[in-house]
């Protein structure tokens, strides 16, 4: 399955990046390739996860750490759509 990486998701991804690197910078590169690697292994079987219809149709989600890998399943293609802190007001990030 091909992965596709949305804009908004890799500007999430250097955030993410950037937030962890200001007290640990190793660390923010490890985590950054632990998230995409968590990527791939989502699709391996995507349908596993939960569905998340009130952010949009088809969206899915998986937790990693406390992050949140936001996706669709379109044909032979995972999309990350997003990749958010479980914290944040996740709905208000799909209805701007």
């Amino acid at each position: 399955m091909k992965i596709i990486i949305s804009p908004l998701a890799e500007i999430d991804i250097e955030q993410i990046g950037d937030y962890i690197a200001q007290d640990n910078p190793r660390r923010a590169l490890s985590y950054i390739k632990e998230l995409r690697k968590q990527c791939t292994k989502i699709a391996t079987f995507p349908q596993a996860y939960r569905l998340r219809s009130e952010l949009g149709a088809g969206i899915r989600s998986c937790a990693y750490g406390n992050y949140v890998i936001f996706f669709q399943i379109n044909d032979n293609e995972l999309h990350i759509v997003r990749i958010l802190h479980g914290a944040m007001d996740i709905e208000s990030k799909f209805n701007s």
